[in-house]
């Protein structure tokens, strides 16, 4: 779960152009999230379905 997560992350980065510290910030106010998932940081259940959220909500905006 936590690896398909993180790859979900990381295309959405890709994807957007945002720069990691942005999105952690934005999706959980933590700036060094991506940086620590990345050096293998497991997630409480909360903060994984809060990033899940934001996802799921960046999903449904219209493209720029």
């Amino acid at each position: 779960m936590q690896f398909q997560l993180q790859r979900r992350v990381e295309r959405f980065l890709k994807k957007s152009r945002i720069p990691p510290t942005r999105f952690g910030r934005d999706a959980a106010r933590d700036p060094r999230l991506v940086f620590d998932m990345r050096q293998g940081r497991r997630l409480r259940p909360d903060t994984a379905r809060r990033l899940n959220a934001y996802l799921d909500a960046q999903e449904e905006l219209p493209a720029e």
